[in-house]
């Protein structure tokens, strides 16, 4: 089975706004956890940027320090809260012919829903990273769970290693 994994705006510019009140950790650590899973198992690692907003020369919109990033990861920058907009990222996934579409990421209302619908839209298999979601309101990831498909980083680790064996 091949995974694409696709990490969604985890910029400096949202992500300081969050840490006075949400528990940014517990995401980063879900995000990185699936990430390092993924690459040791040769799948697809893919950060998106938002550069809607203007780089304020202080690493406004540069992804966390907390999230890894490595060089064999894509990157993509979007200027709309849709992924898919008037970006790469469609060739990407269409290139790789991934079987699963993991989503993880800020904000979960905002713009991860708006690439998961994306995703569906263009025929892609999409989850998201149950964990691995952020938003400035609590109980926006919340709905976002309930109303669509979720994926357990224990689940994903059960695929890849079940691959693995084959």
């Amino acid at each position: 089975m091949k995974i694409a994994f696709v990490i969604i705006d985890v910029q400096n510019i949202f992500i300081n706004e969050l840490r006075p009140y949400r528990n940014v950790a517990k995401p980063f650590e879900y995000i990185n956890y699936v990430a390092g899973m993924m690459r040791k198992h040769d799948q697809l690692v893919i950060h998106v940027r938002d550069v809607e907003e203007p780089d304020d020369g202080k690493g406004g919109l540069d992804i966390v320090p907390e999230i890894v990033v490595a060089p064999e990861d894509r990157q993509v920058t979007k200027l709309s809260s849709n992924s898919f907009w008037n970006t790469d990222l469609e060739q990407i996934l269409s290139d790789y012919s991934p079987d699963l579409v993991v989503l993880s990421g800020y904000a979960a209302q905002y713009c991860v829903l708006a690439t998961y619908n994306g995703a569906a839209e263009r025929g892609f298999r999409t989850v998201m990273l149950q964990g691995g979601l952020l938003s400035e309101y609590e109980d926006a990831i919340q709905d976002v769970y309930r109303d669509r498909n979720v994926v357990s980083h224990t689940v994903l680790s059960a695929i890849l290693s079940s691959q693995s064996q084959k």
